[in-house]
């Protein structure tokens, strides 16, 4: 069945992890600095149509989203110091049409398609989340206010529709559908994890790793496969090169999810931007957590009495909970998630048969997830 056409459909079985280039290949980079490098090319490239592109918004709208891509300060001067993110999903789209054999130009109006997408998207999550920073400067809504940052997120929505509608060439249509189908998935996985906030920690009603899996899918991976399938789309793919190329991002996307969850209690703050334990402080259902109640034992038994508990995991409590979570084998569990995922992602990368130069890229960008520091 199409990934292409199925939003939630399951992910395939995995494949133990081959890299995708070839043996040998001795003179290539580091695959961590060949990726930072594939993304600042991407991010040059994609700049141009990006400016462009927020230039067709009103002002007001238009400032707003200057600021939440780091170009711009909240009264709308440059800002040297912001940060618009790694670019990861521009990079998918562009990769994936010199993949096919098309020319990154013919990814452009995908790459910034996706990347407004995405910027809407956490321009919302932090309002339902009530995320005060992004990047480590006030997030949109603080800076500008809950109603203004709403507004912002559905213009950047509707741009993003309006700019891969006019994508020239007879295949724009289609990613047009494919963005929609897109929208839907990271609707209803935006849904299920504001839901699990209401769920019990254990018990029949309790949210499982199954569940959160799905949900992280949806949340994080739909975005992923649809950058990545959008560049094959322009770029005149087949269908089941564009399917592959989509479950690959999906893929991508649950083990990204995963190498989050584990530096949202055991990240570097200096690194992530985030306090350390932030993600029990705040008692998120993330995968470590739902995998170590998933088990048994004392370690298990204690996490979620102290869950449970009405006391605020703070200091000393927040670092006994990631204890046990380690203890109860939730760590471990996340880690070897992210890596079954990335192992799943090339062999969909294989199946593609991409470019060898774009395989390199696409292999260095997806290996560089579980070890990023991003």
């Amino acid at each position: 069945m199409s990934r292409a056409t199925r939003a939630a459909a399951p992910l395939a079985p995995t494949v133990p992890q081959t890299p995708l280039a070839a043996p040998g290949a001795t003179s290539s980079p580091p695959p961590a600095v060949r990726a930072a490098a594939v993304l600042a090319r991407c991010r040059e490239l994609t700049r141009p149509a990006l400016v462009d592109a927020v230039g067709r918004l009103d002002p007001w709208s238009a400032r707003m989203a200057a600021y939440a891509l780091g170009w711009r300060d909240p009264g709308g001067a440059p800002d040297p110091m912001g940060s618009g993110g790694k670019g990861v999903r521009q990079a998918l789209a562009v990769l994936s049409a010199e993949a096919v054999g098309a020319s990154a130009a013919t990814a452009l109006p995908a790459a910034v398609a996706v990347e407004l997408v995405h910027t809407f998207s956490l321009l919302h999550d932090d309002i339902m989340d009530g995320d005060p920073v992004r990047r480590r400067r006030p997030a949109v809504w603080r800076a500008y206010g809950v109603g203004p940052a709403v507004l912002a997120g559905d213009a950047l929505h509707a741009l993003a529709v309006q700019s891969l509608a006019e994508a020239p060439g007879d295949r724009a249509p289609a990613a047009v559908r494919h963005l929609s189908r897109t929208l839907s998935a990271l609707v209803r996985g935006q849904a299920d994890d504001l839901r699990f906030e209401e769920l019990p920690w254990t018990g029949p009603d309790a949210p499982g790793v199954a569940a959160y899996r799905a949900m992280a899918e949806h949340k994080t991976g739909s975005l992923l496969g649809c950058a990545a399938a959008l560049g094959a789309e322009l770029g005149g793919a087949p269908k089941v090169t564009v399917a592959a190329l989509d479950q690959a991002g999906r893929h991508l996307g649950v083990a990204f999810q995963a190498v989050d969850d584990l530096l949202g209690i055991w990240g570097d703050p200096a690194l992530t931007g985030k306090p350390v334990h932030g993600d029990l402080r705040q008692r998120k259902k993330t995968y470590p957590v739902l995998a170590a109640l998933a088990g048994s034992g004392p370690a298990r038994r204690e996490l979620a009495a102290l869950l449970d508990s009405a006391e605020p995991l703070e200091g000393a409590a927040a670092a006994r909970a990631a204890a046990l979570v380690d203890e109860a084998g939730g760590r471990a569990a996340t880690r070897t998630e992210a890596s079954t995922h990335l192992d799943a992602a090339r062999a969909c990368l294989r199946a593609a048969c991409p470019d060898p130069a774009a395989a390199r890229d696409l292999d260095a960008l997806a290996g560089a997830l579980l070890d990023r520091v991003w």
